[in-house]
Formats: structure tokens, sequence, C-alpha cells
């Protein structure tokens, strides 16, 4: 069984969901120490003027785990982000049919950051046709840290074959994988151009901006365009 674990994001970009098609089993990594910086919270959209950044207000305090983080209901953050949609992308193909599919999100938004993060990526997930599987990481049982931790879940429901962004490839114990009879693939993310308004041509930016262009037929810009993986070490 193909296995991914990672943590959730605001409306991630299209390698993150090149990840969800791979996997049998995506783990949502929730349970795990929230980075102020990161992409919890925030993401990019291409407007008229260029690349805007759209964050989620967060009530952080102290070290929280992702899954504790409660959304700061006094920022009207949702209407903001909404206007955002509809000055950059009102204009295009599927705008009608993305945003009947979102706002309801954003009309009744949940209160924790990763209960409304992940929400919104299964449901984009399974409007691309994915039948991937989703669990948090927060529902399995395991004590240990760093990729210790990473084999006690995927050992804990039955995975044999690991999905690995490159950056782990700084921190990841391989021979520790293998030795739990897990095979290792690492992304190679190398995706071509596609449509976009306004005259720019932007790659690090959330998946609306593709699926606002071209609706539910991503795989040309995605999955389809190649194989941007690498196997590396073993297999199981």
């Amino acid at each position: 069984m193909k296995c991914v674990i990672l943590q959730p994001s605001y409306i991630p970009w299209r390698g993150y969901f090149h990840q969800i098609q791979k996997a049998d089993l995506f783990v949502y990594y929730d349970d795990v120490q929230y980075d102020k910086n990161g992409w919890r919270n925030r993401n990019r959209i291409l407007g008229p003027n260029g690349p805007m950044w759209l964050t989620i207000p967060a009530k952080v305090k102290g070290f929280p785990l992702i899954q504790d983080v409660e959304i700061d209901e006094k920022v009207h953050w949702q209407k903001k982000h909404w206007r955002s949609f509809e000055n950059s992308y009102s204009k295009a193909p599927h705008f009608a049919e993305v945003s009947e599919l979102l706002l309801p999100f954003y009309e009744e938004p949940a209160p924790r950051l990763a209960d409304f993060t992940i929400a919104t990526t299964t449901a984009i997930s399974d409007w691309l046709g994915l039948n991937t599987r989703f669990i948090r990481s927060s529902a399995i049982e395991s004590n240990g840290t760093k990729t210790d931790r990473l084999v006690e879940i995927l050992t804990a429901i039955g995975a044999t074959h690991y999905i690995s962004g490159p950056a782990a490839k700084d921190y990841l114990e391989e021979g520790k994988l293998e030795a739990a009879g897990i095979s290792l693939e690492y992304m190679s993310y190398d995706y071509p151009d596609y449509p976009q308004l306004h005259g720019h041509n932007e790659q690090a930016l959330s998946i609306l901006d593709l699926i606002f262009m071209v609706g539910r037929d991503v795989g040309p810009y995605i999955w389809e365009h190649r194989d941007s993986t690498t196997k590396v070490c073993h297999d199981a």
C-alpha cells in the first residue's frame, strides 16, 4: 500500500495533490508542532498585479500542535479571501464551478484551522475524482519522533511504500524504512506551464489558480505530464 504523510496546508499547490493522487492512503500529519511561517494557514493566488498572499489568522500561543490551532473568528478573513478570488478569477473559465464547490466552506468555516484546511483539501481531491483514502495522524497511536514516528505510523496502517517530498532527503533516515520493509520514493516536481490570467507565468501557487482555469482537467499539468518521481534504495 502506498502512503503519504504530510502536514495539512491551506489550499495547497499542485504538487501536494500529486502526492494525494499517487497514494492509496494519505495521512494528514496534524499532531506535530505548528509552524508559524509555513503553509499551514497561508498560500498564494495570482491577482491582476501578480502573486498575492492569502493568510488565515490563527490564534497561536506557545508551541501548539497543528490540530489545536484555532482560527481567529474576530477577523473576517473569509470575506476578504473570497473577494480576492472574485477579483482575481471571476473571468476564469471554471470560476462558477469551483466556487460552487468551495463557497460553503467559506460561509461557515470550521473554528479550528486544521479542520478547515483538511476539509477543503479533501473536497478538492474528491472533486478531482481521486480515490485516495484519508486519515489523520492524531488517530494513530505512535510515540516516536522524526523517522521513528513515520515508521510507526506507516507500520500501523500497513503501508509498504512511502512517498515523500524531496526536501526530506536531508533528514530522513532511509535505513529505518528499509529495515521495516517499506520502500521509499521521492517526488521530483517538474510540471509544465498552464493557461493563466493577467499575463503572468507563476508556478508556486495554490491549486486554485489551476482549477479555476482548467477545471477537473488537471492531469496533463500534474500527474499525466510525466512520472515525476524517483525510487531510491530498496523495494519492499
